[in-house]
This record gives C-alpha cells, sequence and structure tokens, in this order.
C-alpha cells in the first residue's frame, strides 16, 4: 500500500509539473513525463531497500550511478545558467525557464554529451533500479531509458528548429548520452 501512496504523491507532484507538454506528443516533454512517471513508480518499489547490503555489487553500481546522476545534473545547470542564457524571449510554452537557451553551449559536459540532464535521468532510473534488481523492475526501467531516448529525439528536432544548422553541426561532434559511446 505504501508504494502506491508514494507513487500517487510523485505522479501528482509530475503531472503539476509537466501540465503544459501532458497532451503535446510531439514536445520532448511529454515523453520525460513518462519517463518521470517510471522512476517514480521505481522509487516508490525501492525506496525500502536503499540501504540494505550497502556493500553488495548491485549495491556498490547502484550508488556509482547515483552520483553520476547528481553530477550530470549539477554539471549541466551550471552551464546552462552560465553560457546557454535562459531568456523568456524564447517564449515556448512547452519549455521551462532554464530550458529556453539563446546561446547553444558546447563546452564543458556539453562537449561531449548533448543532453547531461536527460543522461543523469538515465543514471538515476538504473541506480533506482539497482538498489533491488527484480525481474518486473527491469521492464520498467527499460521503458524509462526508452521514454528518454525520445524525449531526446524529439529535444532535438526542437533545438534544429531553434539553432538551425549550428546544432545539427553539434551533433556530429558529441554523443546523446554517454561520452565516446552512444
Amino acid at each position: 500500500m505504501d508504494k502506491i501512496i508514494i507513487f500517487l504523491t510523485l505522479s501528482v507532484f509530475l503531472i503539476f509539473t509537466s501540465r503544459r507538454t501532458l497532451f503535446n506528443i510531439k514536445s520532448h516533454g511529454f515523453y520525460r513525463f513518462l519517463s518521470w512517471e517510471c522512476i517514480a513508480w521505481l522509487l516508490a518499489s525501492n525506496y525500502n531497500y536503499w540501504f540494505q547490503h550497502p556493500f553488495s555489487v548491485h549495491q556498490i553500481f547502484a550508488w556509482f550511478f547515483l552520483l553520476i546522476s547528481i553530477y550530470l545534473v549539477i554539471a549541466g545547470l551550471i552551464l546552462i545558467k552560465k553560457i546557454g542564457k535562459p531568456t523568456r524571449d524564447r517564449n515556448e510554452k512547452t519549455l521551462y525557464q532554464f530550458e529556453q537557451t539563446t546561446e547553444l553551449i558546447k563546452t564543458g559536459i556539453y562537449k561531449y554529451i548533448r543532453h547531461p540532464l536527460y543522461s543523469s535521468l538515465l543514471f538515476l532510473t538504473w541506480g533506482i533500479y539497482l538498489k533491488n534488481p527484480a525481474s518486473d523492475l527491469f521492464f520498467i526501467s527499460l521503458l524509462s531509458t526508452v521514454f528518454l531516448y525520445l524525449t531526446a529525439k524529439f529535444d532535438e528536432v526542437e533545438c534544429i528548429k531553434f539553432f538551425g544548422n549550428k546544432y545539427i553541426e553539434y551533433m556530429k561532434t558529441s554523443k546523446r548520452f554517454i561520452p565516446y559511446i552512444i
């Protein structure tokens, strides 16, 4: 019962946060919301395993993935604020204010990956899953991964629309989620 209460509580927050994109299937925010819902289910399912068997292999990998997740979100947000120059002048209602960047960021973590914030969610997904790797939650983790891939694909379409050829060229020199790999 506590799993359902936690999930529903998180879902209410996520629905409120994502309300502008919930019914816009062509927005990256739509797919990000679905990924967030998968992550909420993983969290609700695995919260009580967070500190069990702290030195087991899956727990060590889980903490490693969670630390990578924290690094990526912090590094990404710092550069968005510092270089991306988010402004309401973009006036795109489906974007959060911090997403309304007016400068293409190609330094720091963005030199290697285009989507450090989505990459952060990817590592968060698998980090939470590894807290108690159960077969039923493996499917939810895969589903979250697919939604994050779709989030990135739709975000790239939006970025090409705003930044044009500069973004297309940037895509040729960076990976989507993990440096040198994917």
